[in-house]
């Protein structure tokens, strides 16, 4: 039986005004070998120059088992699409510089050779959704934001790194630049199997 909603119950359902979409962090954390090969770790500049990102998809694959004209359906394998970011460029191209040393890592530009261990060119990365309200212990300085959900991307690497397009016709504008990643699997935080 349908009840009648109002907008206060409207009002009352969503939590903290609503997530936003512009309220977010990623942060990547190269693998030593990696790291060493790139001369560095992602500065903390890239937590305020990561323009956009995305919480992952969920995928499981449907199996069609036929039975006697029918189509039974069961539950198939998780898979796990492609994850991009998109990052303002900046003057120093550090955090491009990184991105391309780690690709060079996996796939040499001269001869196609590259480390073959998973372990030393896969990263783990996370992306939290914040909320618009500040924690009760901090409300009064108002400097702490909550943290709303939280994935983990576990055996990232990156595939590709998009062009940078140059033009004299470009005049107020900022460059920025994509990387995407393949990812073997991710997971909200404070879950487990």
């Amino acid at each position: 039986m349908a009840t009648n909603k109002t907008l206060t119950d409207f009002k009352t359902a969503l939590i903290g005004g609503g997530a936003r979409p512009n309220l977010f962090e990623v942060g990547i954390t190269l693998p030593s070998d990696a790291a060493t090969a790139t001369g560095s770790q992602l500065p903390d500049k890239f937590l305020l120059l990561c323009k956009a990102a995305n919480l992952p998809a969920s995928n499981i694959a449907s199996i069609d088992v036929p039975f006697r004209g029918r189509t039974f359906k069961v539950a198939g394998d998780r898979t796990y699409d492609t994850w991009s970011i998109t990052v303002i460029n900046d003057n120093d191209f550090a955090i491009r510089k990184i991105m391309e040393d780690w690709m060079q890592h996996i796939g040499q530009y001269q001869d196609a050779s590259g480390v073959t261990d998973p372990a030393q060119y896969m990263a783990s990365a996370t992306v939290t959704q914040l909320s618009r309200s500040t924690s009760a212990m901090t409300a009064t300085s108002g400097s702490d934001i909550i943290d709303a959900k939280q994935y983990t991307f576990q055996d990232i690497f990156p595939t590709n790194i998009s062009a940078i397009d140059l033009s004299f016709d470009s005049s107020d504008a900022i460059e920025e630049f994509t990387v995407e990643f393949q990812v073997n699997y991710w997971y909200p935080v404070g879950k487990s199997n």
